[in-house]
């Protein structure tokens, strides 16, 4: 069984998705662990906890132990909020959400884009690149004279692809005040000049 194998099989029986395994020639095997998904993504979420990476780690060094794999140190983790997409299913899971786009080869002068991810359907008749046929839609100028495009890609020239970070420094939610309690919402404070009732 290979390392890849061994790790996935270990990680999605614990029941999180294998985002990403990689190997340094100093021996370190570092393992990116999510969530399964649940329907549609949506920012913030179910976040990997430290608990989640330490349930992976003991169970994969027994996993790794058994496939007689050698390596100095073992680090399991959350991919981040910009996790690389590496597979059709991350793409079909993030369709719809921003993401950062690296191509292999230049188009246009570029490699890098940043846009929208959406799925091309085939027309019928035509066979369906491996992994499935995309577009990035992105806005390209300012204000009034942006122009929406669509750059149109299929995985195979994709040399990397990662969500771009949500980050939201207001909190998880907006709790709504309720007067029985006694609260004010936010506006009402601020015409009491900061000043609850």
């Amino acid at each position: 069984m290979s390392l890849v194998k061994a790790v996935e099989s270990t990680v999605t029986g614990l029941g999180y998705e294998l985002v990403e395994c990689e190997r340094t020639p100093q021996g370190l095997l570092r393992v990116y662990i999510d969530r399964l998904p649940d329907g549609v993504y949506d920012l913030p979420g179910e976040y990997v906890t430290v608990e989640d990476c330490e349930k992976v780690n003991r169970q994969l060094q027994y996993a790794l132990e058994v496939v007689n794999v050698d390596y100095s140190r073992l680090e399991v983790s959350s991919p981040g909020l910009d996790r690389p997409l590496t597979t059709p299913a991350h793409f079909e899971r993030f369709a719809g959400v921003e993401v950062e786009v690296s191509l292999k080869v230049p188009f246009q002068g570029r490699k890098n884009y940043r846009g929208v991810l959406e799925a091309v359907e085939v027309p019928e008749g035509e066979a369906a690149p491996e992994g499935g046929s995309w577009q990035l839609v992105f806005k390209v100028g300012e204000g009034k004279n942006a122009v929406e495009q669509a750059l149109g890609f299929t995985l195979d020239e994709v040399r990397a692809a990662r969500l771009v970070p949500v980050v939201d420094f207001k909190g998880r939610g907006r709790r709504v005040a309720t007067p029985e309690a006694g609260e004010v919402a936010v506006d009402e404070a601020q015409d009491l000049g900061g000043q609850k009732k």
